[in-house]
């Protein structure tokens, strides 16, 4: 199948939902970037796509080697500039707004996700230096991360700590010279060996000799897979071993590697920031993934969506229940099925509106707006968690409406949904962002930016049922600030979703109401009008029924023994 890149939705999107005019870029530049992006995607990445699932990246002893035709997509990547769009014009970026860079990422991502997540993970490590690096660092790392000559990793994750960061064992010994002789495993790194970039940097959090115990004790670190000559070429090899890679569900084409740091003593760091500050600058690169791992469900979703309808216009099968002729008609035009297909429409733009929404938030907070970096805050689990749980939803459906055909590789569509699975486990699970939600975005500003969003909301809302669902988050939110602490864990998710649900309406109901006064294609109108009317009239009233679910309380969850579960 063709990959078509979604360019008029991000377009609209863009505009009316991120408003990326009042960030000081022209339509005609929004134009030339979102198309140029889309040619190269459909051109260079899109075909690589199914050879990435089949194939996928190889280990060897000298390394991870990808698959044919990688390696000249992502020079090509490189020549054409597509990863300096967001990042600092200081260091050799094009200094335009980040939700921009959005789009292009996304384009890339519905192309190969499993290929764009080694661009990705650059946002992230040229957001941690920008922000905690030394002048020093920056200049040494920051334009090669920028053109994505080299690429970025991030090194959380240790087989006995899991998510419990506060409990890696990764060690960090001063040398004497102001540099650090790092030693440990690290598991589940994206991209952490590769054969696309002359040199890798990883980002590692380890412990320094002396540091307490939990996450007050960790540091951060900047440990290039090659240290830098004289020149500031990639050199001498800084013992840091691949020792095997994961043999996963899906995202066969993106590397996830075992990591081992100074097997020989020889493996040199240096200090991002303060020391024992890793915590800090370490939710500055994970705030930043979180983003970006909600747009990975749009990319799936829009992909699957794109694939699912192809199919259903093409496959003729049955006539249609209660019409007069008894001629096979096309799987789209029998209601159930095109019950599915517009769910996975509307639950795409939905998702797209979310992300782009709090990307222009991040674009606003970066300029110095105080307002836009609590909302940020707000919106940043619910981008990665809803917006991955509709990648998941989508891409479900997707091999539902194929049938049986879904269900055989060939078709493409099971490739969707395996490597869909991931991302409501990335960076935090989508548990772990409604804890977020519920604690500290709740929490420490006392419902401030919660109850500033509601009132946003409300003020805007005309659809009836979108108008009880702010009504109940408000509720929710009210019971979640009075509650005890299990009790707010037992209904985070259910508000999470009621939240992101609430967000997502609001957004769909704003761009109806301008698509309908827009000039422009009547096709692309007629399905914004037609996805938000079913948004609105189907799936913000599922919504409401999770009221029940977030303020339940977690007694019924701990009503007996966890022994009892496995009678």
């Amino acid at each position: 199948m063709t990959f078509t890149p979604a360019l008029a939705d991000q377009r609209f999107v863009l505009e009316h939902v991120a408003g990326i005019g009042e960030l000081g870029v022209d339509s005609d530049l929004v134009d030339a970037v979102i198309d140029g992006a889309g040619a190269f995607a459909a051109g260079e990445w899109a075909p690589l796509d199914r050879l990435g699932d089949t194939v996928g990246a190889t280990w060897t002893q000298d390394g991870v080697v990808m698959p044919d035709g990688y390696r000249a997509a992502y020079r090509a990547y490189v020549e054409g500039g597509w990863g300096t769009i967001g990042s600092p014009e200081a260091f050799g970026g094009q200094g335009l707004p980040i939700s921009l860079a959005t789009a292009v990422l996304e384009t890339l991502g519905t192309a190969n996700m499993g290929f764009a997540l080694c661009p990705t993970l650059n946002v992230g490590a040229i957001e941690a230096l920008v922000h905690h690096g030394t002048p020093a660092q920056q200049a040494a790392y920051l334009p090669h991360l920028a053109s994505g000559a080299w690429t970025g990793t991030m090194n959380l994750t240790e087989p006995q700590a899991g998510s419990d960061v506060g409990a890696l064992k990764t060690r960090a010994v001063p040398r004497g010279d102001g540099s650090w002789s790092i030693s440990g495993t690290k598991i589940f790194i994206s991209f952490g060996d590769h054969d696309l970039a002359e040199n890798i940097v990883h980002l590692v959090l380890a412990r320094t000799p002396d540091a307490p115990p939990g996450t007050r004790g960790i540091s951060l670190f900047l440990v290039p897979k090659y240290r830098l000559d004289a020149d500031g070429n990639p050199g001498a090899f800084n013992d840091v071993r691949v020792v095997s890679i994961e043999h996963k569900m899906g995202l066969h084409a993106s590397p996830t590697c075992v990591l081992s740091f100074g097997d020989n003593g020889d493996c040199i760091g240096e200090l991002i920031g303060e020391e024992m500050g890793g915590i800090r600058a370490m939710f500055t690169m994970m705030n930043n993934a979180r983003l970006n791992v909600g747009l990975q469900g749009v990319q799936v979703a829009e992909r699957a969506t794109q694939r699912a309808v192809a199919y259903a216009r093409d496959r003729i099968q049955s006539a249609r229940a209660g019409s007069p002729s008894r001629d096979s008609v096309a799987i789209i035009e029998h209601p159930d099925v095109r019950r599915m297909v517009m769910r996975m429409k509307a639950q795409t733009m939905a998702a797209r509106a979310l992300c782009y929404y709090a990307f222009g938030q991040l674009d606003r907070a970066n300029g110095g707006d105080a307002a836009a970096g609590a909302r940020l805050d707000l919106l940043t689990p619910l981008a990665k968690a809803h917006g991955t749980d509709l990648g998941n939803e989508v891409a479900s459906l997707g091999v539902q409406v194929h049938g049986g055909m879904g269900y055989i590789e060939e078709t493409g569509a099971a490739q969707h949904f395996r490597d869909a699975r991931i991302t409501p486990i990335y960076e935090g699970t989508n548990g772990i962002q409604a804890a977020d939600l519920v604690g500290r975005k709740l929490t420490g500003d006392d419902g401030a930016a919660l109850f500033a969003l509601i009132t946003d909301m409300r003020r805007e809302a005309r659809h009836d049922a979108l108008i009880a669902l702010i009504a109940a988050c408000e509720g929710v939110g009210r019971y979640m600030l009075a509650a005890d602490t299990d009790d707010r864990l037992a209904g985070s998710y259910p508000f999470l979703t009621m939240l992101s649900v609430a967000v997502c309406g609001w957004l769909m109901e704003k761009q109806a109401r301008i698509a309908e006064q827009s000039a422009g294609d009547p096709a692309f109108r007629a399905i914004k009008r037609a996805g938000a009317d079913f948004y609105l009239d189907r799936i913000v009233p599922e919504a409401l029924g999770l009221n029940a679910a977030a303020t339940a309380g977690a007694g019924p969850l701990y009503a007996v023994d966890a022994e009892a579960f496995a009678a």
